[in-house]
């Protein structure tokens, strides 16, 4: 069990780190949240249209429609700008207790690999090192990319990027630490 919790909490904290130098210190991301001149004018005629907290995909039709109205909607906005805005009525960042949630989960989660590779009975550096890997190939292709396939993201490289390089720091850690003996 000591194992298990100490290769969690290591691999936790790496991730988290990884995490830390892609969105802020090496702003990796910095195409999915882009900085706008017009940022006061969309954010004050948002504020004045009496828009309620939420995401919302544009143009859309509502959810009545017939398939014959969304075929013919499809055909006229094909080709058109869009967009996705996610609106919130007041900035509430909580810095302190988003980091540590994100490092709980963090843990939590390599705990859960941790868990797993215990139950390996010839695990090798590699095969700790790939499995890794291949759970951030997952992460990646299950979250970021599958929502990139329908609505892109202008940082997808970046979320690979993350996903490979904290993986498989992880995997290297991990490679290591639940080979000892």
């Amino acid at each position: 069990m000591k194992k298990i919790l100490i290769g969690g909490l290591v691999g936790g904290i790496l991730l988290f780190a990884w995490q830390t130098i892609s969105f802020a210190v090496a702003n990796l991301h910095d195409k999915g949240q882009a900085y706008t001149s017009k940022q006061d004018t969309i954010l004050q005629f948002l504020n004045n249209s009496g828009l309620e907290e939420g995401t919302y995909f544009m143009p859309r039709l509502q959810n009545e429609n017939s398939s014959e109205e969304m075929e013919k909607f499809m055909k006229e906005v094909d080709g058109k700008p869009w967009a996705q805005i996610s609106y919130y009525k007041t900035w509430n960042m909580n810095m302190g207790m988003n980091m540590a949630r994100g490092l709980l989960a963090n843990i939590i989660i390599v705990i859960g690999l941790c868990w797993i590779f215990a139950k390996i009975t010839n695990g090798s550096f590699g095969t700790y090192f790939i499995a890794s890997l291949i759970v951030g190939i997952i992460a990646f292709t299950n979250g970021p990319y599958t929502g990139h396939i329908w609505y892109p993201k202008h940082d997808i490289s970046a979320y690979f990027m993350d996903a490979i390089v904290s993986w498989g720091l992880v995997g290297l850690w991990l490679g290591w630490w639940m080979n000892r003996k």
